[in-house]
């Protein structure tokens, strides 16, 4: 089996409501969808997620990288030779993991459709069919996420909830997600996520009032690049402390690891450069005695479906995951088998990731050239 051709094609989409994070806040998503073919005629299908600020990528400069430099390096390939093409991608261009792992998805859903198997098959099997999902409240509205968390809870897909608090002054946020703790009855459960926004002693001042609120972790709440720092907040902290832009390479991994820099980690497979490494990436995190929690981009169908083939095949998975990206698009290009029940996402059997691209949603939803 040979690659015969690589398609990339950006598409912007709207959202039920805006998402406020440390780095940007979201009126809309986009999404850079891969369809990569081959000579025996089974296509794959990948995807990366845009969110400015949150890595070096642009939806263009995503584009140009896909078109102008993977693409060719892959062209003739065997796309079931995995690990020889990440290091064909490699030797290609330095970074740009979120491209490369849109391209390594298309070769796995290819791998996986070509045997008539779950791309969990490949990954080493399921160990789960459900996934414990999360919630993430970030309008910065208290009343209004009252009311999404209330929504989920009733209606049975989520009971779990995180809450962007990087925006804005520190204290008004801690006291709005604690406010949202108690709330919420005891079986819901808060966590937040600063996305890097505070310095150390803004951190070593919320935690405690965190904790006394109740709140059960608080994710990347230095820079990335504080390894140091993160260190320190986790040795002090009477919560759990999650890590996540600042572990993107298994060096990362191990560093952070052998460091003991933070209790958890954030995996995300754009972020790590595909769904191998990711899995690699939660072997090293593992065997060094973090725990797990299965992160997100806010993807859509595509991406989504086959984060939740890798998730379901991690024996460790102590957090759950925050796989909503679908249910924050009003549209989308794709369909999947995912379904939302009981406070988890069933996981899709497959063949590949289960995902179907949409021809005529992906024409109407395509960014169109401005001349």
């Amino acid at each position: 089996m040979k690659i015969t051709g690589v398609t990339s094609t950006i598409v912007d989409l709207r959202l039920h409501r805006m998402h406020r994070l440390a780095m940007a806040t979201m009126a809309g998503h986009t999404l850079v969808i891969v369809q990569m073919h081959t000579d025996e005629g089974v296509t794959g299908l990948g995807e990366l997620s845009v969110i400015t600020g949150y890595n070096e990528i642009s939806a263009g400069s995503a584009k140009a990288v896909i078109d102008e430099v993977l693409a060719p390096v892959l062209m003739g390939q065997d796309p079931r030779r995995l690990w020889h093409a990440i290091g064909l991608m490699d030797r290609a261009i330095k970074g740009n993991l979120p491209c490369k792992a849109a391209l390594e998805m298309a070769c796995v859903d290819i791998t996986a459709r070509a045997l008539n198997v779950s791309s969990a098959a490949l990954l080493g099997g399921a160990v789960r069919d459900r996934l414990e999902m999360l919630w993430v409240l970030a309008s910065g509205d208290l009343e209004q996420e009252l009311r999404e968390a209330r929504q989920k809870l009733e209606q049975r897909t989520h009971r779990h909830f995180l809450v962007k608090i990087g925006t804005g002054d520190p204290g008004d946020n801690v006291r709005r997600a604690v406010a949202i703790r108690e709330a919420l009855p005891e079986a819901a459960t808060v966590r937040v996520d600063v996305n890097q926004a505070w310095d150390e002693a803004t951190a070593r001042w919320a935690i405690p009032a965190l904790h006394a609120g109740g709140i059960a972790v608080i994710e990347q709440p230095v820079n990335a690049a504080s390894i140091d720092a993160l260190r320190r907040l986790t040795h002090a902290s009477p919560i759990t402390v999650m890590a996540d832009e600042a572990v993107a390479t298994p060096q990362d991994a191990l560093a952070y690891t052998s460091n003991h820099a933070c209790d958890a980690l954030s995996i995300k497979v754009s972020k790590h450069g595909g769904l191998l490494r990711t899995a690699q990436i939660a072997q090293i995190a593992s065997a060094g005695g973090l725990a797990l929690f299965g992160g997100t981009m806010i993807e859509g169908a595509i991406g989504t479906a086959a984060c939740a083939q890798l998730y379901s095949t991690l024996p460790d998975l102590q957090w759950g995951c925050q796989l909503f990206g679908p249910q924050l698009l009003v549209d989308d290009v794709a369909t999947s088998a995912l379904r939302y029940e009981d406070f988890a996402l069933c996981v899709p059997d497959g063949p590949g990731f289960g995902a179907t691209l949409d021809p005529d949603k992906l024409a109407y939803h395509q960014r169109r050239q401005v001349a």
